[in-house]
């Protein structure tokens, strides 16, 4: 049987004591069957440890876990502690800000630098949803006289959350705000590229004050432990963030279990506007920002780029020389922007694509090949020209890939820029405001930016429109994911029916 941790360290935090057990009922707890996987460092590829291994067994007990704890302890817990424990885990996710950013590095391979700054934006989730526990309220509406009728938004039960490896604790956070802030329990799974860092902050619900199994987070192989809380009977709601093909299968076994509610955070293929009149230099800096960040594994990466033919030819030579500038390595570098793919085989599907748009004819501007001789590194990569019916143009690469094209007028870019499957987001660059309000509204995509990019926030929904996903997360709008309306009706008086 393995142990339930290991001591393991980072360059910037040193040493630690890694969890690698489930965390069930504020314990961390052997996988039933003793399975362990191994988790790989991407920059290495090396093994850094091994973890216990969920299976339909662990999540029954996790699931039990949760339904006692929601029909126990955490149903006499006020809206008003509900609030409280947030902001303590958010607090304590601040103290602990240099670790949980190292072990972060370590696993998923980004930059220490920016995995800090998605702490910074988890703190600023916990402590959001923190503030709305106590604002949950329902409605007096008025019928007739002889009857007195109200609405309640009661939580929905047992939550089942499937986050994906590109930003562990990000999606952690954007998961469990909503649904402890309206008085859920939760089994989250985290990605089995990526446990270490959500189990390093499981460490810290115990410690906020949270009641045994209101949040369990086990380790587990997608289509073992993943599709068991899809398919289980005693889960209410199930949320997912991760690919558009998983996310069919997680509806078609909710669906076929319980009808559980289902919210899905999907894939896109986002387009990424400039026009004439664009700040060309800001531009380029959002344009690298929107593609490249995070290695450009992100569901909203600007993937598509279109840029008005006035000002084309001088933007790609600029584009290019700044993407040529990203600095590939090590991500505990201080100065490294792009660290290496999660996998290997994400490395090797996302050398696929770039190998399938050489042979279709398009044009590499920078890049298209291995970065250095270890690690899972890709060079930031730009193809022209392409063609709107190219497998790199259609389909999520989920890597430092793009694709660039000049237009010539805004119906013409409106045109391309909709024709994809996915809309989950989309970005215009140019000083005209009318111009601005005119795509963004015209844009099929849940969030449009206009002169940014990636400037994602907790107080603003996000989600997808066509197949990029149901629901939304963050905001006000995410509250809506996990509660369900109740009216009251009550009749005054002793007037008979009739």
């Amino acid at each position: 049987m393995a142990s339930l941790s290991v001591e393991l360290s980072t360059p910037t935090s040193g040493k630690y004591t890694q969890p690698t057990g489930l965390f069930i009922n504020n314990e961390f707890v052997k996988a039933v069957d003793g399975k362990t996987f191994e988790t790989i460092n991407p920059a290495t590829e090396e093994v850094i440890t091994s973890v216990h291994e969920a299976t339909e067994k662990d999540v029954d007990i996790a699931v039990a876990a949760a339904r006692k704890a929601f029909e126990g302890p955490w149903s006499q817990v006020t809206p008003q502690e509900r609030g409280k424990l947030l902001v303590n885990l958010a607090n304590l996710a601040e103290k602990n800000i240099e670790l949980l950013a190292s072990v972060e590095a370590l696993d998923n391979g980004k930059s220490v630098v920016m995995a800090k700054g998605d702490l910074g934006a988890v703190i600023g989730c916990l402590r959001y949803y923190g503030g709305w526990a106590d604002k949950i309220e329902g409605k007096v509406i008025d019928t007739n006289p002889g009857t007195f009728s109200y609405t309640r938004q009661e939580p929905v039960g047992v939550c089942a959350q499937i986050i994906p490896w590109n930003f562990p604790l990000l999606m952690l956070a954007w998961k469990i705000g909503p649904a402890l802030a309206t008085g859920n329990t939760i089994v989250l799974k985290t990605a089995e590229q990526t446990p270490l860092s959500g189990l390093v902050f499981a460490t810290l619900f115990k410690e906020a004050g949270f009641p045994p199994g209101v949040v369990n987070i086990i380790s587990g192989i997608g289509r073992i432990a993943g599709a068991a809380m899809s398919a289980h009977m005693d889960v209410d709601k199930i949320a997912f963030t991760g690919s558009t093909v998983v996310g069919r299968q997680i509806m078609k076994a909710a669906a076929s279990s319980n009808l559980k509610k289902v919210t899905l955070e999907l894939g896109g293929k986002s387009p990424n506007i400039v026009f004439n009149d664009a700040d060309i230099e800001n531009a380029i800096s959002w344009v690298n920002f929107g593609i490249f960040y995070n290695h450009g594994q992100c569901c909203c990466a600007g993937s598509r780029i279109f840029v008005q033919a006035g000002i084309y030819d001088e933007f790609v030579q600029r584009f290019k020389a700044r993407a040529a500038a990203n600095k590939v390595g090590d991500p505990f570098a201080p100065d490294t922007f792009q660290g290496p793919q999660v996998s290997q085989v994400q490395y090797d599907r996302i050398m696929g694509y770039i190998q399938e748009g050489k042979k279709a004819g398009a044009t590499i501007e920078t890049g298209g090949e291995r970065h250095g001789d270890k690690g899972y590194f890709i060079q930031p990569t730009i193809f022209s020209n392409v063609t709107e019916d190219m497998t790199i143009v259609q389909e999520e690469i989920f890597g430092p890939v793009c694709s660039i094209s000049k237009f010539e007028t805004e119906e013409e870019v409106l045109k391309s820029a909709n024709n994809s499957n996915y809309g989950l987001a989309a970005a215009v660059h140019t000083k005209n405001l009318n111009t601005a309000i005119r795509v963004s509204n015209a844009l099929r995509a849940g969030t449009v930016w206009v002169n940014q990019y990636n400037m994602l926030h907790h107080q603003l929904p996000f989600g997808g429109y066509k197949e990029s996903g149901i629901g939304r997360e963050l905001g006000e709008a995410a509250l809506s994911n996990y509660t369900q309306t109740k009216t009251v009706s009550i009749r005054l008086g002793d007037a008979l029916f009739g």
